[in-house]
C-alpha cells in the first residue's frame, strides 16, 4: 500500500471475512438498486420486467466475485463482466427499440461497475455510488421537473461555470510564485470559482422558486452573493410606488444571509481566522436575523424583483481575480514594512470596498503576519464599513419610506461595533 493511503475497510479482518465482505457489499449494491427498479417497475405485467431485484442482486453478487478475483485472474474477471454485459444487451435491446428508455439498462451496467469496485475492496466508495444511483433513480419526476424549468440561457450559464471550475482550475499549478511569491495561480483560480458559484447557485434557487416566492426569497437568495446589490434594487422599489410591503424585510434579511456568508468563506479561505471571526459576527448575525424575522412577520407577502446582475459574468469575476492578486502583492509588501497592524488597516480599506477580497486577502497571508484576533477584528471592521454603505443606499434611495429597514441594519452595526471595541479592549 502506498505511504499515505487510507487502510481499506476491511482491514484487520481474517481473509475469509473480507473476501465475504467484498462480495457481500456487490451483492448489496445489487440488492438496494434492484429494489428501486423493482418498485418503479411493479406495475408492469408479469414477464415483460427484463430484470428486477432478484437480477440486479445476482448481478451485483456476480460482479462483486469477478473484482474480487480480478487482481489475480483478470481474464476471467473481465469474462464476467462482458458476459453479463452481453446478456443486459441481448435483454434489452428490443426495450430500448420499442420505448427508448435506457434509464435501466445503464442502471445495470452501473450496478455491475460499482458492485465489481466493491469486490475489489473499495467498500466505501461502491456504497457511496450505489446511494447516489438509488437517489438518482428514485428522484425521476423531480430532476424531470427541474429540467423542465430550464431554458437555452440556463444551460449556457451552466457550460460557462463548468469550464470555469472543471476546465481551468485541475491544469493551474498549485505553487507560490510572482512578487513576493504572493500568487499562487490554483488559490487565486479558486476565488472564480467560488464567487461564480455562488451566484450559479443563487441563480439556479432563483430559477426554481422565481419571483412568485416575492421580495423575501428574492433577497435571501440575491444576499448569498451580493446584499448591497440586493440593497440597492429592494430601496429603490421601496421609494417608489411599486413597493409591496416586503421591501424593507427584504433589505434586513438579505444582510443576514450575508452574514452567514462571510462565515462561510472565512472557513473556506481563511480557516485560522474562524473562531475569533465568529465571535466577532455572532451577535450582529443574530440582532439581523431577528429584526429581519420581524419585518418579516409585518411585511405582506407579494411577488418582487429576481436577483440582479448575471451570475455567471466572467469578465466582472476576472476583474475581482486581478484586484485579489494586486491586494495580495501590496499585503506582503505591507507586511514588510508596517507588520501586523499596517495589514489590519490594509484588509480594512479593502474590504470596505468588497468584503470578499479582504477575506481572501486575510487568507493568502502566512499564519504569522497577523494574529487571528487581529485579523478577525479588521474582517469585522470591513463589513461594519460595508453596512455603512447600504444603509446610506437605503436611506438615499427608499428616503422616508426606509426608516424600518434602516433601524434593522443599524440595529446589526450597533452589536457589530460592541463586539469590535469588546475584541480590540481583549488585545
Amino acid at each position: 500500500m502506498a505511504r499515505g493511503a487510507p487502510e481499506p475497510v476491511t482491514s484487520g479482518f481474517e481473509p475469509w471475512v473480507q473476501q465475504a465482505l467484498c462480495v457481500g457489499s456487490g451483492l448489496l449494491v445489487g440488492m438496494l438498486v434492484g429494489l428501486e427498479r423493482g418498485f418503479k417497475l411493479r406495475d408492469q405485467p408479469e414477464g415483460q420486467r427484463v430484470a428486477g431485484v432478484r437480477t440486479f442482486s445476482l448481478l451485483g453478487l456476480g460482479s462483486g466475485a469477478a473484482g474480487l478475483i480480478g487482481p489475480a485472474q483478470p481474464m476471467v474477471a473481465g469474462a464476467l463482466v462482458l458476459g453479463m454485459l452481453g446478456f443486459l444487451g441481448l435483454a434489452y435491446a428490443p426495450k430500448l427499440k420499442a420505448r427508448g428508455d435506457a434509464t435501466s439498462p445503464i442502471a445495470a451496467a452501473a450496478t455491475i461497475a460499482v458492485a465489481f469496485l466493491a469486490g475489489m475492496g473499495s467498500i466505501g466508495l461502491a456504497l457511496a455510488s450505489t446511494a447516489v444511483i438509488v437517489l438518482i433513480l428514485a428522484m425521476r419526476e423531480e430532476l424531470h421537473g427541474f429540467v423542465g424549468k430550464f431554458d437555452e440561457r440556463d444551460v449556457k450559464a451552466l457550460a460557462r461555470f463548468t469550464v470555469i471550475a472543471l476546465g481551468v482550475l485541475p491544469f493551474l499549478p498549485n505553487e507560490s510564485m510572482g512578487p513576493y511569491g504572493a500568487w499562487n495561480p490554483w488559490k487565486l483560480w479558486w476565488v472564480v470559482v467560488l464567487v461564480t458559484g455562488f451566484s450559479f447557485a443563487a441563480y439556479v434557487a432563483n430559477r426554481i422558486f422565481g419571483a412568485r416566492r416575492g421580495t423575501i426569497a428574492t433577497a435571501l437568495i440575491g444576499g448569498a452573493y451580493s446584499s448591497t446589490a440586493v440593497t440597492q434594487s429592494l430601496a429603490q422599489r421601496l421609494g417608489s410606488k411599486e413597493a409591496g410591503g416586503a421591501e424593507a424585510a427584504g433589505i434586513a434579511l438579505a444582510s443576514a444571509v450575508m452574514y452567514l456568508r462571510v462565515i462561510v468563506l472565512v472557513a473556506l479561505l481563511a480557516p485560522r481566522i474562524l473562531p475569533a471571526f465568529v465571535l466577532v459576527v455572532a451577535p450582529a448575525l443574530a440582532v439581523a436575523w431577528i429584526a429581519g424575522w420581524w419585518l418579516y412577520r409585518r411585511a405582506s407577502q407579494c411577488e418582487g424583483p429576481s436577483p440582479p446582475g448575471n451570475p455567471i459574468a466572467l469578465g466582472p469575476a476576472l476583474g475581482f481575480l486581478l484586484f485579489i492578486a494586486v491586494a495580495a502583492v501590496i499585503a506582503r509588501w505591507a507586511e514588510g514594512q508596517f507588520g501586523a497592524e499596517g495589514i489590519a488597516v490594509l484588509l480594512l480599506i479593502m474590504g470596505s470596498m468588497d468584503v470578499d477580497a479582504a477575506i481572501v486577502t486575510a487568507g493568502g497571508l502566512p499564519a504569522e503576519a497577523i494574529a487571528a484576533a487581529l485579523a478577525a477584528l479588521a474582517l469585522g471592521g470591513t463589513i461594519l464599513a460595508n453596512m455603512s454603505v447600504k444603509l446610506g443606499i437605503t436611506l438615499v434611495y427608499a428616503r422616508g419610506k426606509g426608516v424600518s429597514a434602516a433601524l434593522a441594519l443599524g440595529a446589526s452595526m450597533a452589536a457589530l461595533t460592541a463586539s469590535l471595541i469588546a475584541g480590540w479592549l481583549r488585545l
